[in-house]
């Protein structure tokens, strides 16, 4: 059993995460930043027991390390962390160069790096200080984008996000190798979380769909299956590497 604190976990991609690991026995730290209902949704539906909830908004720096002191003393300590929570693109925070005022533009880049960039980094000292005091070994995974490679034209502050957090934990691998703590990332292609529907449902679903030969989009319990086998003991030699989970959507070189 081990303890684990997956962050954005009130829905999608996070829940899935945090159902995978609490399905293997291990105990699980729902975090979320305004979504309680949500939250308690995914913690109430998580096999096993001793899981807890954890709030906070990760942008703040004071809050991410209250947060990781939290998850410590109620689980017991932490074993794992999944660094899953972002501000996500949406209509209300699209940004192309051409349409939003420079204050907008301001804004939307602070907040993104606040959350996306510095809250995974905030949260990765905080739980691997706890490592390091403990002598244990443990890991670390990042859920990056494809959008990081491909490029974000009417988000470009999510995909620049993505893509230095992806270079983070890269600089996290090698410096937490010597303290046996692993860090990899996963980066996934569109994702038909609940956030999502709409868009598949919509218009634009078969386009979507199209993007990969294999003709549909991935699934939260795709992207959760591959945080697992990065998460465990069996899969440290693949610190350092960020998975590419897009159905072949997209191919970097």
């Amino acid at each position: 059993m081990r303890r684990v604190l997956v962050t954005g976990a009130s829905r999608g991609i996070g829940r899935a995460v945090a159902h995978a690991f609490a399905e293997r026995g291990d105990r699980v730290g729902v975090h979320y930043a305004t979504g309680l209902a949500d939250a308690e949704d995914t913690l109430r539906g998580l096999p096993g027991s001793g899981h807890c909830l954890l709030g906070g908004d990760l942008g703040d720096p004071q809050a991410a390390q209250d947060i990781a002191e939290t998850a410590v003393r109620t689980l017991g300590g932490v074993d794992v962390l999944v660094n899953n929570a972002a501000i996500a693109p949406s209509a209300e925070n699209r940004h192309s160069v051409a349409d939003v005022s420079y204050a907008d533009w301001q804004r939307i880049w602070h907040r993104m790096i606040d959350v996306n960039l510095l809250g995974a980094s905030n949260m990765t000292y905080c739980v691997a200080r706890h490592l390091i005091d403990r002598g244990a070994t443990g890991s670390i995974v990042n859920i990056g984008s494809r959008g990081a490679f491909r490029g974000e034209p009417d988000f470009p502050a999510y995909g620049a996000s993505k893509a230095a957090l992806h270079a983070f934990g890269q600089s996290m691998a090698v410096a937490l190798a010597p303290h046996a703590i692993a860090v990899a990332s996963v980066a996934p292609g569109f994702v038909a979380t609940e956030r999502q529907a709409p868009k598949m449902a919509g218009p634009t679903g078969d386009e979507l769909r199209g993007q990969s030969p294999f003709g549909r989009v991935g699934t939260p319990e795709e992207v959760a299956a591959a945080v697992l086998h990065l998460a465990s003991p069996e899969a440290a030699w693949s610190s350092g590497a960020v998975l590419d989970l897009n159905g072949a959507s997209y191919l970097r070189t």
